[in-house]
Formats: structure tokens, sequence, C-alpha cells
């Protein structure tokens, strides 16, 4: 197995993952991609949620590993602590987004502890972006599930928006297991 296969596993859903229902998937009911990307924390899901609840661009950032956040400047380096001023989500917030300078995430749900849901338009596209976190022995499962419609290049979408999305989500998930 090569880095890449182990890296892009690290965030493999497990099967019953992808045939959940998940909160937001309502906003998007016609996908044409869907993403499932699944990995666990070794705390439990009130030691995660601050640190899920406060990510984002202008926010407390991208979590990456250390190893990888050396190499990009000191400005754009996510946060490595629970920072107060993040923390008051509510639905209705509007987040930018790394999409563009006017791209943007509205909170369209969330339960502290429990799922945030994001929604968004990018073009024609509708977007939703759930994060769910389940209780799992002394830790977390952190379940995300991005949907995508209408979609004009779906095998595009499929193929290289997916090896982007497991390779962003699993420098978060290395990002925050090294944070918790």
């Amino acid at each position: 197995m090569t880095r890449t296969d182990r890296l892009l596993g690290s965030v493999a859903p497990r099967p019953g993952e992808v045939a959940a229902a998940l909160p937001g998937d309502e906003l998007v009911p016609d996908p044409d991609v869907v993403m499932d990307r699944g990995f666990d924390l070794a705390v439990p899901p009130a030691v995660a949620w601050p640190w899920l609840v406060q990510l984002g661009k202008g926010r407390a950032g991208w979590y990456l590993p250390r190893r990888v956040e050396r190499l990009l400047p000191r400005a754009r380096r996510a946060t490595r602590t629970v920072e107060a001023r993040w923390q008051s989500l509510a639905v209705g917030d509007v987040i930018p987004d790394y999409g563009g300078p006017e791209a943007t995430f509205e909170v369209a749900d969330l339960e502290p502890g429990a799922h945030l849901v994001h929604r968004s338009e990018r073009g024609r596209t509708q977007v939703s972006w759930a994060i769910v976190l389940r209780p799992q022995d002394a830790g977390t499962r952190v379940h995300l599930r991005l949907r995508l419609g209408p979609v004009r290049h779906v095998r595009l979408a499929r193929s290289v928006g997916g090896l982007f999305d497991a390779l962003t989500l699993a420098g978060l998930a290395a990002g925050l297991r090294e944070r918790v």
C-alpha cells in the first residue's frame, strides 16, 4: 500500500455511513455528487466539538499537521488552541470559504456536540456540507458528507474533486488529532 493509499484510506467512510441519512441531506435533495468521509478521534464529542465549530477561513483556519503547516506562511496557519471568540456559531451565520473571494458557507443547522451543517451556492450548484459527531468507545467518529447538485461535469467532480476532498480531509483529520 502506498503512502497516498494510506492517507486517503485514513478518511474512508464506513459502509453504514454512506447509506445513513444525515442532517442537511434535504438541502440538496437530488445531488449529482455525494462525497462521504470519516475519521476517528481519541476524545469524546464534547472535546472535539469546539475544534470543529471554530473551523474556517477568517476563523481558526483549516487544521493541518504541524509538518505541513511549517510550509505555510505564519498568517495562513490554523490556530492550535480553542478560541472563545469562535465558539458562538448560530444558524444563519455566514463564514468565508476558501473557494474564492466571494465563496461563503451559511450555517444551516447545528446541534452542539452532535452536528454542524453548512450550505452554499456555487454558480447554479447547491452545496451542503455536514459534519456529524458520534460517540464511539472513549472517542468520537467524525462523519463528513458533501452533496453537490446540479453539477455540469459529474465525472470530473467525482474524480478530481473527490481526490481534493479526500486529501484536504486527511489533512484535517491529522491536524485535529495533533490538537486534541
